[in-house]
């Protein structure tokens, strides 16, 4: 064991980590090139009342640039719609993609896509106006279904429909915003899709006089929807940097280290907090940045629990339980691996 760990520390000292063209292009322009949806999503990514862009997704691009320009400010946020973000991201009109979309096989190979960690473990689920008393999902049979076309959301709602002997009306519309107005206008009686996007439109979208204590959530999930921020084939120290920024915020949150405390937790004496906050060096050479990437993601950005909280959590109007996107430790799914 001894003399693997001194093969291992010897490639770690002698190997520099070389940048892609993708990193380098990044690196060169001085700034991030983020896509995010064109609509914004509440709790995900959505500009405030400062003209800021803020949510989960959001600091997934803040932590990258954290870590790559010790400046989590430095990101240039492009709008791009559901149809046009692949392409997007294929021609380099952004560098990275954090705007809630499903990791998928056919996108990892036959868009020649890569993925980082999972932002945040989702799947379908259904919402209802309080006044028509359904409790669950299985109760929908002969209900018209607001959803979007083209797309598994539409394929899932066949098969639980099939699978549990209902009969539903779809209405298939394009648009999300015109899904949310047909559903909140009452054109139909059921809104399927991530329920992410789903506790997000009640919170933010919900037309006066109605408010959102007036549409309930069902229980009932029907699919996986790993969200996850995507980028190109081909850069794998690009790929690196995203996927231990985005570790890096968990490893943060299982340490007890977050932006309040990141200071006095440099004088640690945790093995652990010693490599993530770089007073042990080595690991900001094995990603080609400076030692401090991680303190840096954590002091500007925050841990994962103090993100997803202030978007999504308790501290935000969402008030989504974090359920799968506990830590492992805490029951969930959300799970780094050691910064070592």
């Amino acid at each position: 064991m001894r003399t693997i760990f001194l093969a291992l520390a010897a490639i770690l000292s002698s190997t520099p980590a070389f940048a892609g063209k993708d990193l380098d292009a990044v690196k060169a322009r001085g700034e991030l090139l983020c896509g995010v949806a064109a609509n914004g999503l509440a709790g995900f990514m959505v500009v405030d009342s400062r003209g800021k862009w803020t949510g989960l997704d959001v600091d997934v691009c803040r932590a990258v640039a954290a870590a790559l320009f010790g400046d989590s400010e430095k990101v240039k946020y492009v709008p791009v719609s559901g149809q046009h973000r692949f392409t997007a991201l294929q021609s380099g009109e952004v560098d990275l993609l954090s705007n809630n979309t499903t990791q998928t096989m056919t996108r990892d190979t036959a868009l020649g896509l890569d993925f980082g960690a999972v932002t945040y473990y989702d799947g379908q689920g259904f919402m209802v106006n309080r006044k028509l008393g359904v409790k669950s999902a299985k109760e929908i049979d002969g209900a018209s279904v607001c959803v979007p076309s083209g797309s598994t959301t539409e394929l899932n709602l066949a098969d639980f429909a099939r699978a549990n002997k209902l009969t539903v009306k779809p209405v298939v519309i394009e648009d999300m915003d015109q899904i949310r107005a047909a559903f909140f206008a009452g054109r139909c009686d059921v809104y399927t899709g991530d329920s992410s996007r789903l506790y997000s439109s009640r919170a933010a979208n919900v037309p006066p006089p109605l408010t959102a204590d007036d549409f309930v959530v069902l229980p009932e999930i029907i699919s996986k929807e790993p969200l996850a921020p995507a980028f190109r084939h081909g850069d794998n120290q690009f790929g690196d940097v995203i996927r231990w920024s985005q570790y890096a915020m968990l490893e943060a949150e299982e340490y007890g280290v977050s932006s309040q405390n990141v200071d006095e937790m440099l004088k640690s004496d945790n093995p652990g907090i010693k490599r993530l906050l770089g007073t042990t060096p080595g690991m900001g050479k094995a990603l080609g940045l400076g030692e401090t990437w991680a303190y840096t993601i954590v002091k500007q950005v925050g841990n994962y629990g103090e993100s997803f909280d202030r978007n999504l959590g308790m501290k935000s109007p969402l008030k989504i339980d974090r359920g799968l996107n506990r830590l492992w430790k805490d029951g969930g799914l959300q799970y780094a691996p050691p910064v070592r």
